[in-house]
């Protein structure tokens, strides 16, 4: 990067920006109480309001220009009416629409006039459908608010002796970019603007589809190199991470700023370009926590592309996380999803599936516990003399419950109107009809978390309790009863069988009963409530943490000692990863074993996870190496791969020394983040797990 790069990542990482903060937010709800609006009104004066309360940041040498100085979402209601709003259903999380993917490529090509047309044409034709009316006038009202801060900030940059930025700001994101530049500058200036009313969690896409047209006609007219297009590039990744802390999340970097590369088009064709390897070369250079990185592969991508990819992998990112197209299609296939969307599939914020534009699935309404299943079946089920068979069918039961219970609490799900997203999805204006009314796609995503564990648990007592009769049913219950203490040699036993994430065919058989009995009671539910299906899926979340110690709110209590021998308190493994302790065979069995799993039937994400030792990257061959594993993962018919590259010193000296790594990056589930503005629950976590050499 240049030295003006440099600079300016630099001073994001000191949060320099912070200084032009406001103190104060408008009061939204005070004003809207007092004109009596309903809803929709009051989201859309929320946006009005923001946009207006906004002061324009130009520094003289930024070139993408748009810096949060609001420092919060103001309240739309007081703090007794907000969970009226909510009075016979539920609320999602914060509350907002969140965790999904506008038509970035429609809003660029059309321009926020040509939306703000579309809206108009269809307004003609509901003079007897008020809801609509209301609907398209709140929409209309919050394109023409930010198209006057986008004026503001012209102004500014009028002001500041930049005509070149000014001109720039006078065209987009009013009409369709005509440059690299511009599509830069507008996708930032839509993207940011998604916070300002409250929502959370905003992809970015597949962002190497829609910008590539207009790179391609720079770079064809000769208005554009590619080094100064990877400059531009640059500067707007270092953008995504100006406002950053001011998105909520579990914890700081949990944003959701994802983008997805490579792939198939929506007509089945190769969609890798030049623009896929720009991207991974730039994130390598910026190398900070956003944009989070997805490439989709298969099993005949090119090895150069991986290779690059490789290159990132080695910076320690956390990404690019892997999805592979061979299985997520199918998957998304035969849970609905029309053939071209399918092909044009996305993450949400983590790892979960969604189509940009067109859904409105909530894809995280909560975990089943494999490990309170597993442990409740066994626990209860050897007190009552049961067999192994009655075992299984006691986890069965307690899966369905679980999915049951989750699908149960969301069926009366409310969402908050969204006028201002809906203008960004690709057919809501339309349709004249609010984004929280639903989309094409209005499915439910559930997290399988802790399966590793749970099927070690499984594994071991079928063994030795039945098979071998080497533990006696009421010493194991006991013994879990105790955490272990005063029963190491029956701990030691329990811990010594086959493992997930060897290839051994005892623990993958009971790791794919788990699935498919999850899978069984989602498909058993046809409706959600929303008109969609319940997607499961495979990855875990926070949930790998609060599931082994608890949290508030949550249904199932800790988990305590669980028959695998692991102890009570200890955590489960994140997503698709051998249990915490498991001696691994190396990471060819690992994807071994989960690529026994039927991916067409679990398609909600969640990546097999294994931690490199920085210790791979210490020859050039290495890389070829990586490449090679991604490959086989693709060939092996996995569905989704984190490679995160660690060094257990190093993070151990950043603990106890953090002024010292302020900058070292970590991933922590689905998303990366700086391991010093962790929780010491999750920096303990990425310190224990177990890193591979390959």
């Amino acid at each position: 990067m240049t030295p003006r790069l440099q600079a300016m990542r630099e001073a994001v990482r000191l949060r320099r920006h912070a200084g032009v903060r406001q103190t104060t937010v408008p009061d939204v709800a005070g004003e809207c109480d007092r004109e009596d609006l309903g809803w929709m009104q009051r989201v859309a004066r929320l946006f009005i309001r923001q946009c207006q309360a906004e002061r324009p940041v130009i520094e003289a040498d930024q070139r993408i220009v748009f810096t949060r100085t609001l420092p919060a979402v103001p309240a739309i209601y007081a703090a007794d009416a907000w969970p009226r709003q909510f009075a016979g259903g539920r609320a999602h999380e914060l509350g907002p629409i969140s965790n999904i993917c506008a038509d970035w490529g429609l809003v660029l090509g059309q321009g926020l006039q040509g939306r703000r047309a579309a809206a108009r044409r269809r307004r003609e034709h509901c003079a007897n459908e008020p809801e609509t009316a209301a609907f398209l006038d709140s929409a209309t009202a919050c394109i023409e608010a930010l198209l006057e801060l986008v004026g503001r900030y012209a102004e500014a940059a009028t002001q500041a002796g930049r005509a070149d930025l000014a001109e720039r700001l006078r065209r987009v994101p009013a009409e369709p970019p005509e440059t690299f530049h511009d599509a830069l500058q507008a996708l930032r200036i839509l993207h940011a603007s998604v916070w300002l009313c409250g929502h959370y969690h905003v992809g970015l896409g597949r962002f190497d589809q829609y910008m590539l047209p207009y790179l391609e006609r720079d770079l064809t007219a000769g208005r554009l190199s590619i080094g100064a297009a990877e400059d531009l590039l640059a500067e707007f990744f270092i953008s995504l991470n100006r406002d950053s802390d001011l998105y909520p999340g579990v914890q700081q970097g949990d944003n959701g700023q994802s983008l997805m590369l490579g792939g198939v088009d929506r007509a089945g064709r190769s969609a890798v370009n030049v623009l896929t390897h720009m991207v991974l070369r730039v994130a390598g250079d910026v190398n900070m926590i956003d944009p989070k990185i997805n490439l989709r592969v298969d099993r005949d991508t090119d090895l150069g592309l991986l290779e690059r990819a490789a290159e990132l992998t080695k910076k320690g990112l956390g990404f690019p996380q892997y999805s592979n197209d061979d299985v997520v299609i199918p998957g998304l296939l035969a849970h609905g999803y029309r053939v071209e969307d399918a092909r044009d599939y996305t993450v949400a914020a983590c790892w979960e599936y969604i189509i940009p534009g067109r859904g409105m699935d909530v894809v995280n309404i909560g975990a089943v516990s494999f490990p309170a299943a597993v442990d409740q079946a066994i626990r209860t089920g050897l007190d009552a003399g049961d067999t192994f068979p009655a075992i299984l069918a006691r986890v069965r039961q307690c899966i369905g419950q679980q999915t049951r219970e989750r699908v149960a609490e969301y069926r009366h799900l409310i969402l908050p109107p969204a006028p201002w997203y809906s203008v960004l999805m690709s057919d809501c204006i339309e349709r004249g009809q609010d984004l929280s009314k639903g989309a094409q796609y209005n499915n439910f995503g559930i997290h399988g978390a802790g399966s590793a564990n749970a099927a070690d648990a499984l594994t071991a007592v079928k063994r030795f309790v039945f098979d071998e009769a080497r533990v006696q049913p009421r010493l194991l219950t006991a013994a879990l009863a105790y955490d272990w203490k005063g029963f190491e040699e029956v701990r030691e036993i329990m811990a010594s069988g086959p493992r997930v994430g060897n290839n051994e065919e005892d623990a993958d058989t009971m790791l794919r009963f788990l699935f498919d009995a999850f899978a069984d009671a989602c498909e058993s539910i046809a409706d959600n409530g929303r008109g969609g299906c319940v997607r499961p899926g495979s990855g875990s979340a926070m949930y790998y943490v609060w599931l082994a110690r608890g949290h508030a709110g949550m249904r199932e209590p800790a988990v305590g000692a669980t028959a695998d021998g692991r102890h009570q308190g200890d955590f489960f493994s994140s997503s698709l990863a051998p249990a915490p302790g498991t001696r691994s065979h190396g990471p060819l069995s690992v994807l071994q074993s989960f690529a026994t799993l039927n991916y067409r039937r679990i398609c909600n994400g969640g990546p097999i996870t294994l931690e490199l030792s920085d210790a791979v990257f210490r020859d050039r061959e290495s890389i070829g190496k990586v490449a090679q594993l991604v490959r086989q993962f693709a060939r092996l018919g996995c569905q989704q791969l984190q490679l995160n590259t660690l060094n257990a010193e190093t993070l151990r000296a950043a603990k106890a020394h953090p002024e010292l790594h302020r900058n070292l990056i970590v991933r922590v589930w689905g998303w990366s983040g700086y391991f010093c503005e962790l929780g010491a629950e999750y920096q303990d976590h990425v310190i224990a797990r177990h890193m591979h050499g390959i």
